[in-house]
């Protein structure tokens, strides 16, 4: 992110607000990102961190690796600080060129589109819960192993619930909400956050990878 002076005293008002986190140093950074960008401490509890996520994710960033997300919004949030660093090809679902598909949405038919065609990517959803589900069908079905999946879209009926369980069951390092709560600023927020614990971990301190 672009650090300025009203940043910094933001996030030393959140981590005197907060007092001794109470989870590790990194997943605390995206949390704080996180309210940072929502002002809204309760995702202090509702952010979900599957096994080794962060590191996982880290890793997947470093090596360059496709990154596909589900809206315009969340490719524009997150591409300054993408090129800053490591440059990975981004691409959007719902710009994607597909033939109509009765019954999905763009964002939706688009992102079955661009999973089949890199497999190994990196998903990030923020708005479109159909695009979530979609993924997670092709991920429970074998036909995509992505490297790592963070999935915000707010979603207020139980079926929600249900497909990020399925995510957590299918064994991919992935960052999700708990609840209902979640948007395309979340998702940026976090993909930020992480790109920066990313290029600490791979990038300034030993050089280009």
């Amino acid at each position: 992110m672009e650090w300025n002076l009203n940043n910094a005293y933001s996030l030393a008002f959140i981590d005197r607000e907060i007092g001794k986190p109470k989870v590790a140093a990194a997943e605390y950074e995206i949390e704080r990102r996180v309210i940072l960008a929502t002002a809204d401490f309760e995702y202090q509890s509702l952010l979900y961190f599957s096994e080794q996520a962060l590191s996982l994710g880290a890793a997947a960033l470093a090596a360059r690796s496709t990154i596909v997300v589900d809206v315009p919004m969340l490719q524009v949030g997150i591409l300054p600080n993408l090129q800053a660093k490591f440059a990975n090809p981004i691409y959007c679902a719902s710009e994607t060129i597909t033939r109509p598909q009765k019954g999905k949405t763009q964002a939706d038919w688009g992102m079955q589109t661009l999973a089949r065609r890199y497999p190994e990517a990196i998903f990030m959803i923020g708005q479109c819960t159909r695009a979530l589900e979609g993924l997670v069908e092709l991920i429970a079905t074998g036909e995509i192993k992505p490297a790592f999946v963070i999935a915000t879209p707010p979603e207020l009926i139980a079926t929600g619930d249900a497909v990020k369980q399925r995510l957590q069951d299918a064994k991919v390092p992935h960052i999700t909400v708990k609840g209902c709560k979640g948007s395309v600023v979340v998702a940026a927020a976090i993909a930020n956050g992480l790109l920066d614990l990313a290029w600490q971990a791979y990038g300034q301190n030993n050089g280009n990878v």
